[in-house]
């Protein structure tokens, strides 16, 4: 299992490497298909932001679905705690569901197992750092990242499963019933809505 740590707008230090191997050398025995680690480190320039000013988001790359976890704190040190718990959280889930089930006891769905949960608001991520192309332009927005993502049709409740494992609010997926491109998306508390293009 390879982990490969990068800093954007930060010099990452060899200790804090050596670091970052020894916290995640552990999640591997929740899945043992993990292929690769990314951990990215940003820091937050504005400084009124001091006490939220290291962002780190960690992923991990496998054979099964792509598992991340993000957390911001004021050292770099408590954020990966922080991530890491995280992403610890998701891997045991998702290796939950992995695992067999005998008899009738099938696996319980996302929107099932966590309907009993206290509903806490996520506090807004801060604005990422721009590159320089990005803070040349003169457009009101900025375009910071873009992503590609497999299209293999999945069913609604796969989607919200990987919408889970993944953090986000949201989750573009193909709809294996349908066939076309459908989100999945979180409401109040643990009620989830989908949006679908008309043919």
């Amino acid at each position: 299992m390879d982990i490969v740590v990068k800093g954007r707008n930060v010099e990452v230090p060899d200790h804090y490497r050596v670091h970052v191997a020894d916290k995640l050398s552990k999640v591997e025995r929740y899945d043992q298909k993990i292929q690769r680690i990314d951990v990215e480190l940003f820091h937050e320039r504005n400084p009124r932001q001091a006490e939220r000013c290291q962002h780190v988001e960690i992923t991990c790359v496998s054979r099964g679905p792509v598992v991340r976890a993000e957390a911001i704190s004021g050292d770099f040190y408590s954020a990966l705690d922080l991530a890491s718990t995280k992403l610890e959280q998701r891997l045991r889930r998702a290796a939950d569901r992995r695992r067999v089930h005998r008899g009738r006891r099938a696996p319980v769905s996302v929107a099932a197992a966590t309907a009993g949960l206290a509903f806490v608001e996520p506090e807004p991520l801060e604005s990422a750092v721009l590159d320089d192309a990005a803070e040349q332009s003169d457009e009101p927005w900025h375009i910071v990242r873009e992503k590609e993502f497999s299209s293999e049709p999945m069913t609604i409740d796969d989607a919200l499963y990987q919408m889970e494992l993944v953090g986000h609010d949201f989750f573009l997926f193909n709809d294996k019933e349908s066939g076309r491109p459908s989100v999945v998306y979180r409401r109040k508390a643990y009620d989830y809505g989908v949006i679908t293009l008309a043919p």
